[in-house]
């Protein structure tokens, strides 16, 4: 990959921030101690940046050049996952940020843990948009911050299964509502979903948590929001 496509990339990262409200060209130039005009050029494809200066901008944004890859060039390139011959399949454990990431890269790989073929088998997908790239099953412990708006039904330290092909609304049982991980900002938070409008309204469990609501841009669907459905809840691994 070149160069100039990575800094192409970046911009792409970047201005979806920008959109979403999450960082200004302002805070970017602040962060970075770059003039606002330069990183205004930059945003603007005017010109571009040098590798200190792209380097600078990984950093505060707490973003890796593996972010700005093909994800299907990485999953091409990298060996994610050791094969399985039996009847269990292998999925990996991840920090939380890297459930997001269409490729899971082996630095972000706590463990690998197993689960039935037969099982993982019979969940259904509901694939919204491109995810042909997506690992489809992830792993990630919650932790205290997460676990509190779905307390009880969370507790610290719960491992969630996630299954990213699963990015629609549409109840996967009909009796009750799906559990999600949704993006927010950087990170996402655990929570039952449903469309009101242009909003995506974010229910707790815990009925001393506040409902959230997360805008969503007339050009952007609700999917895209969607990290996955959360499929199978076990209390340690």
């Amino acid at each position: 990959m070149k160069f100039k496509l990575l800094q192409e990339n970046l911009r792409k990262i970047l201005w979806e921030r920008i959109r979403a409200g999450d960082l200004t060209g302002l805070r970017l130039a602040q962060q970075t101690g770059f003039k606002q005009a330069h990183i205004s050029n930059f945003l603007n494809k005017k010109r571009g940046l040098s590798l200190e200066g792209m380097d600078k901008v990984l950093v505060v944004q707490h973003l890796s050049v593996l972010d700005l890859l093909d994800p299907s060039e990485v999953n091409q390139r990298a060996t994610i996952l050791p094969p399985s011959d039996d009847d269990y399949e292998n999925v990996p454990l991840v920090e939380s940020v890297a459930a997001t990431k269409p490729a899971i890269v082996q630095q972000h790989i706590h463990k690998i843990l197993k689960f039935q073929k037969s099982f993982l088998a019979k969940l259904r997908p509901d694939v919204e948009g491109k995810r042909d790239s997506w690992v489809r099953f992830v792993l990630i412990k919650v932790d205290a911050e997460q676990a509190h708006g779905m307390t009880p039904r969370l507790a610290p330290g719960a491992v969630l299964l996630i299954d990213r092909h699963y990015n629609s609304l549409n109840p996967y049982r009909s009796e009750e509502s799906n559990l999600y991980a949704v993006l927010k900002g950087h990170n996402f938070s655990i929570r039952y979903a449903e469309a009101a409008g242009r909003n995506l309204i974010l229910r707790p469990h815990n009925p001393s948590a506040p409902i959230e609501v997360l805008p969503v841009e007339d050009r952007r669907s609700f999917s895209e929001h969607i990290v996955g459905r959360i499929c199978h809840i076990s209390l340690e691994a």
